[in-house]
């Protein structure tokens, strides 16, 4: 379904039309389950949250969501990201908490936005980072947000935030070196 056709469905659902969101959300789960696996391929091997359930419980949560007001996909998408990153951020804080500090959830922050092994980092520590780095730059963080939780590119983070692609650019590295500073700096 392209965006043009998705409006209207993006217009109801944002009026709190129920059947609206039943109608819209599939057309993105494909999108959210991409997400959900790349987050998932970075946490370790005892993590017990799968991807589908990651994806079914922002899904519950935007259903049931009548605030949202997405502007059209990549915007919903974006949203979804940033609940699956809420999702992840409560399920890590509750095996930590329930480790007493231990059981760390692993991710990373590289500059292709996806996994891997060598660059691991705390969630919680990455959360409380982006938290920081928001009250100094609130545009920074919806970058990394937006790029690594939402695995948008460059263009589409642009399009959400309404600001050019080139600026995208400039602010995730600059995001990016803040907070692998910050990170190395709890270690």
């Amino acid at each position: 379904m392209v965006d043009e056709t998705l409006q209207p469905l993006l217009t109801r659902f944002a009026g709190g039309d129920e059947h609206a969101a039943e109608l819209l959300l599939p057309e993105v789960y494909g999108e959210m389950r991409r997400i959900a696996r790349r987050l998932m391929r970075a946490q370790p091997a005892n993590h017990t949250l799968q991807a589908t359930a990651l994806v079914n419980e922002a899904y519950l949560k935007l259903a049931g969501a009548s605030e949202l007001r997405p502007e059209n996909r990549v915007h919903l998408v974006a949203i979804a990201a940033r609940a699956m990153r809420q999702i992840l951020i409560n399920y890590a804080a509750g095996r930590a908490a329930h480790k007493r500090g231990g059981g760390w959830t692993q991710i990373t922050l590289d500059s292709s936005v996806r996994p891997t092994e060598d660059a691991a980092i705390d969630v919680l520590a990455l959360h409380e980072a982006l938290e920081e780095l928001e009250r100094l730059d609130e545009r920074q963080a919806r970058v990394v947000e937006l790029r690594f939780f939402g695995g948008l590119t460059a263009e589409e983070a642009a399009e959400v935030l309404r600001v050019s692609p080139r600026t995208v650019q400039l602010e995730w590295r600059m995001a990016r070196l803040w907070l692998r500073r910050r990170l190395e700096d709890e270690r």
